[in-house]
């Protein structure tokens, strides 16, 4: 198998049926972990009272700007 035969495959490929190749490559082409992650099932477990306002907490905040940049982030810990 090489690649050549890949892209030959891919040009036989009829173009109704594209998007889903173009799904199917993009799993292929990342790490084992995160199609492990992509297989996994959904989280089934309850939201509680306490998780809905947290979730509603963290909202209001990023709403009002009160974020913490990936940049800023990086210098706290001395990573840039």
């Amino acid at each position: 198998m090489s690649r050549d035969t890949l892209h030959d495959l891919v040009d036989r490929i009829p173009e109704a049926e594209l998007p889903a190749a173009k799904l199917f490559l993009e799993y292929l082409a990342v790490s084992p972990a995160w199609r492990a992650a992509l297989s996994a099932p959904l989280d089934d477990e309850p939201v509680t009272d306490a998780d809905a306002a947290a979730i509603a907490r963290a909202r209001d905040e990023v709403r009002a700007g009160k974020v913490t940049s990936h940049a800023e982030i990086l210098r706290e810990f001395g990573l840039r």
